[in-house]
């Protein structure tokens, strides 16, 4: 039988072995944005384990761009520099196509690191001044935290016309740096309650000019990012977005709207949506649970024809064949998972029967090549 997961994707002139991508997940390990020994670590181990692509983390277009302080960024030669060299590691040793989230955090950047409290920064530990669609607070609510508080957040600056322009340039010149770096394929990140999820969201953008009240208003300038991105990065390169499909709000942005988005920005050259959730407001009520978050990109996928990718508590490998196997997404990302277990690539294909990138310095732990005496059951069938 041919694993559905493993078989091969192509987007645009990248084709991916596999449909398994590693989420980008935010390691808070940068200095002033750049890539240091513990990216090098951690993308290089997940770039030997076979993954399609693996994806790197929400990095900011713009210092004030970032979460935290220790956020990685691509808006300095330095960042560029530092970030090759990583890349360099993990090309020389691993097979996975490689790609990177490109993110603004607007009004909830300047935050402390998860593990220092979730929180906004003082000024004596260095905060910096945040901006948004609207003169609104913050909040800590992540993607699957609904007990966070908007209380101690600053009111951060509303963005004019000239200043949304200067946004719109840095993700422009970080997709011309990524394109230097050689990276294979760019996600903008409009999840989470970040900067072009902000606008998007009726609990975040109250503006009352023409980005702000109906969702055509609503979606004029993230829209317009993504044309500033699409016209400067190659035509044979990929560009996603990973948008929050819902925000779990009365009243919020919702699955409808984000079948409309995904309509009008398949329309400008999208090539997938990967379907979140949350991070707006900490009014949020979800319920968490294996593939809490797929039926919205199997609704996505189902009535905007645009190729999605399934992220969330996605963790056994059976399951992730049927999402893939029965149409309801295209790929399958993962994050916690990985993190646990940096292999799953490979034990997902031992499993499924199928074949996943070894480096050659490995080879012999793939259980089939124990003796036989040895090996697992599933192995040895």
């Amino acid at each position: 039988m041919t694993s559905a997961l493993f078989s091969p994707i192509s987007l645009r002139g990248l084709t991916l072995d596999n449909r398994v991508v590693v989420s980008p997940m935010c390691q808070y390990s940068a200095e002033e944005g750049s890539a240091t020994d513990w990216h090098l670590m951690h993308l290089g181990q997940l770039a030997i384990s076979g993954p399609g692509l693996l994806v790197i983390e929400a990095t900011g277009v713009e210092a004030r761009g970032r979460i935290t302080h220790g956020c990685l960024g691509l808006y300095s030669d330095a960042n560029e520099a530092a970030l090759a060299r990583v890349l360099a590691f993990c090309r020389g040793h691993g097979k996975a196509k490689i790609g990177i989230q490109l993110a603004h955090a607007g009004r909830k950047a300047s935050a402390k690191r998860p593990w220092e409290g979730r929180s906004a920064l003082t000024a004596a530990e260095g905060a910096w001044e945040t901006v948004a669609p609207s003169p609104l607070p913050g909040s800590t609510a992540g993607s699957s935290n609904s007990d966070a508080t908007s209380a101690g957040w600053p009111v951060p600056r509303m963005l004019d016309r000239v200043a949304m322009d200067t946004v719109r340039d840095a993700f422009v010149l970080a997709a011309r740096r990524s394109d230097r770096l050689g990276i294979d394929l760019i996600e903008l990140h409009m999840a989470h309650g970040y900067l072009m999820h902000a606008f998007l969201s009726p609990v975040s953008n109250q503006r009352n000019d023409a980005y702000g009240g109906s969702i055509e208003n609503r979606m004029r300038y993230p829209l317009e990012v993504f044309d500033a991105v699409r016209a400067v990065w190659p035509e044979r390169k990929p560009l996603g977005v990973r948008i929050s499909a819902s925000d779990w709000v009365a009243g919020g942005w919702d699955v409808p709207d984000s079948v409309v988005f995904a309509k009008a920005i398949k329309a400008r050259g999208c090539d997938y949506i990967c379907a979140s959730s949350g991070g707006v407001s900490e009014k949020q009520k979800l319920t968490l649970g294996p593939g809490y978050q797929v039926p919205f990109a199997e609704r996505i996928r189902r009535e905007s024809g645009i190729a999605t990718m399934a992220v969330g508590m996605i963790l056994e490998p059976e399951y992730a064949e049927s999402l893939v196997g029965g149409g309801k997404a295209d790929m399958v990302a993962l994050a916690r998972g990985l993190l646990y277990d940096p292999r799953w690539a490979w034990h997902a294909a031992e499993t499924l029967g199928a074949e996943a990138a070894y480096p050659l310095q490995y080879a012999r732990s793939r259980p089939s090549k124990w003796p036989e005496a040895f090996r697992p059951a599933k192995a040895a069938e």
